[in-house]
């Protein structure tokens, strides 16, 4: 049987988990969590010594590092199981096979998660997400974004990042932008343009790095020399899709790469369904364009509207299936957008407010009330004199003779005589 480390977790090495025990100090408490009543609180003032080539890291951490790979994202029952035990009783529970099972775990499910638990080496993860520049962010953080703890027992158990940039002062003014895989040239274009200019008005853009309009709104905002989160359904240095590799390496050089799962983790169906969640609770809104009626994104959409976010979408042609989605979306409670300021005036502080889209500005707009109502008594055919003209304006005659040679120094008529017309002009 395998031993047990210095924090009572499962090692390679051989020997009993009772003699191990004997000689384990307890976990230390995380925040509303009570402290371990078997043995003393000195795990942090006096941790043991690490393996060799690895890192020393705090027991909540490698805890919870060793959680994402034994636990499924998203799974509510093992969340609660956290809340209630604290990340590293439960890790005791899972490793140890002679600790009782977590509260209602059935026996298949534990031996499941047991296996796993078997195989997690946690300090590994930690060295090897670290060797890429990166990080592993728990819940209690200076850098968690206390919006995702929105999502209750479902809240992911910490996040493995790329990056340098903050991820809670990122995602503080972020979008989702979300969409069809095998989206049209007309999603692209959407999908870059709002990308590229939410990035430029200072906002961050947050997708899943898939094909279609995940990639190119993360193209725009990089374009832009912006902000881009991209939310991974694998370990941060596992890429998917094989064909955006190198997009999200420049990704992860201008701005963050981030997936609950642990370094060299693959993806799944129900990952990518889990992963959606997070992107929805971590944006203060979603926009969905193009997206047929079974999309992923309009799984994030719906669960944005769960949450309470801003859902928004951009139509598309009433002819095309790939709106379909969408526009079943704005039927409901999506807010419809045409660009980067519409989604700003929602999403946005107050006084965000999309500019006016007035049309072209004609001369005819320019003219006075009483020069537009002369020049509407002018038949469309042949002309009329200066006293017609004043009883269908309803205006004095003076004042109608004085604004029919307003209008004609304007070229809107032209004279014959004593009678007007119109003149044969383009506006």
């Amino acid at each position: 049987m395998n031993g047990v480390d210095a924090w009572g977790f499962a090692t390679d090495r051989p020997g009993t988990a009772q003699d191990a025990r004997a000689r384990t100090p307890g976990p230390s408490a995380e925040p509303g969590h009570a402290p371990s009543t078997t043995a003393p609180d000195t795990a942090r003032r006096a941790p043991a010594r690490p393996a060799p080539g690895s890192t020393d890291h705090e027991p909540r951490r490698t805890a919870r590092a060793a959680l994402t790979r034994i636990l499924e994202p998203g799974d509510e029952t093992a969340g609660r199981w956290v809340r209630e035990m604290g990340p590293v009783a439960l890790w005791r529970r899972l490793s140890d096979p002679d600790a009782p099972p977590p509260p209602g775990a059935s026996p298949a499910k534990t031996e499941g998660l047991r296996l796993r638990a078997a195989r997690a080496r946690p300090a590994a993860d930690l060295d090897a997400v670290a060797a890429l520049g990166g990080r592993f962010i728990c819940p209690g953080d200076d850098e968690w974004p206390g919006q995702l703890d929105d999502l209750g027992d479902a809240r992911p158990l910490g996040l493995w990042v790329r990056g340098t940039a903050n991820l809670r002062l990122w995602a503080l003014r972020s979008v989702a932008v979300v969409g069809a895989r095998a989206c049209t040239d007309y999603g692209a274009h959407l999908a870059t343009t709002l990308g590229a200019d939410l990035a430029d008005r200072g906002w961050t853009v947050v997708s899943g790095a898939a094909y279609g309009v995940d990639g190119a709104a993360h193209r725009g905002a990089l374009a832009a020399t912006g902000a881009t989160i991209a939310v991974l359904a694998s370990g941060v240095d596992y890429a998917y899709p094989r064909g955006h590799t190198e997009l999200l390496g420049r990704i992860a050089e201008q701005g963050l790469v981030v997936a609950e799962l642990p370094p060299g983790d693959h993806p799944t169906r129900s990952r990518f369904i889990q992963r959606n969640r997070v992107i929805a609770a971590l944006t203060r809104g979603t926009v969905v364009v193009e997206a047929e009626l079974r999309s992923g994104s309009l799984v994030t959409a719906r669960r944005a509207l769960a949450l309470g976010r801003f859902t928004m979408g951009i139509p598309g042609p009433v002819t095309s299936s790939l709106s379909a989605g969408v526009h079943q979306l704005l039927r409901d409670e999506a807010a419809v957008v045409t660009g980067a300021d519409e989604v700003i005036e929602l999403v946005g502080s107050i006084g965000d407010l999309a500019p006016g889209r007035p049309g072209p500005t004609l001369t005819r707009d320019l003219l006075d009330p009483v020069a537009t109502r002369v020049l509407e008594a002018l038949p469309a055919r042949g002309g009329a004199d200066t006293g017609r003209l004043a009883e269908e304006a309803g205006t004095p005659r003076e004042a109608t003779q004085g604004k029919l040679f307003e209008l004609l120094s304007l070229g809107f008529v032209q004279r014959c005589g004593d009678r007007w017309e119109l003149a044969r002009r383009a506006e």
